[in-house]
């Protein structure tokens, strides 16, 4: 089963690919491009081994645009701080299933704090991790490539299990969004959106283009394609 007409691919351009130097243009060129969220990348040097953004960079990618926040918590307990996301303009705030002992209670504690909550999937973890709090989720993650660097191949075994997320949504009947991040470009984006997935993390095929419009269109067409 594929994305619906009631499930509107969306496209995520990630900052982790875009120039630092120029953050504010870069937000605000790929908003007027037509992406339709912005997806922040955040880690700590421990649950991932590379370290990057904090709730500073956030607050300044939430003044350089109006479009929703998409930010990616791969850090180790993600609890303690994820209200400072959150307060700092998140409007989606993603947390790996691996991280959390206590999964109901953190997704319960995103949206008492007033953002929808996504639970992320590493490659190695089955869709089964999740299932149990399906009925909680806004939004699961589905990671195509092991966390922590940009640039990396497409794990075609993420496939099937955004077949089966997809699979048990619908049987549910629940309002969860499909998200697919991890060498998402041309050549992958449609399979990942004929597998179920309607929401695309993509960086390097933006960011690494000369032309962040037609980047963009090129992908949606694609995945549009691809659940016609």
């Amino acid at each position: 089963m594929s994305a619906t007409p009631n499930r509107p691919i969306r496209l995520a351009p990630s900052i982790l690919a875009s120039d630092f130097g120029r953050l504010a243009e870069e937000v605000a060129a790929v908003a007027e491009a037509g992406a339709d969220w912005i997806h922040v990348d955040v880690m700590d040097g421990h649950f991932v081994p590379n370290l990057t953004l904090g709730p500073v960079v956030v607050e300044a990618v939430r003044a350089a645009t109006s479009l929703p926040l998409d930010v990616h918590l791969m850090i180790e307990a993600p609890e303690r701080s994820l209200e400072s996301y959150i307060a700092a303009g998140a409007d989606r705030v993603g947390v790996h299933v691996e991280t959390c002992p206590h999964l109901h209670r953190t997704l319960a504690q995103i949206r008492e704090a007033g953002a929808r909550n996504c639970v992320v999937l590493n490659p190695s973890t089955p869709a089964a991790a999740v299932e149990p709090v399906l009925s909680e989720a806004d939004q699961v993650l589905v990671m195509s490539v092991n966390p922590g660097f940009g640039g990396q191949r497409f794990i075609e075994g993420s496939l099937p299990k955004i077949a089966q997320l997809r699979r048990w949504i619908d049987e549910r009947e629940l309002d969860v969004e499909i998200e697919v991040d991890g060498g998402i470009g041309p050549g992958t984006i449609g399979r990942a959106a004929a597998a179920g997935a309607n929401v695309f993390v993509a960086g390097t095929a933006v960011f690494g283009k000369p032309d962040y419009a037609a980047a963009l269109a090129d992908l949606r067409k694609e995945a549009e394609g691809a659940t016609a």
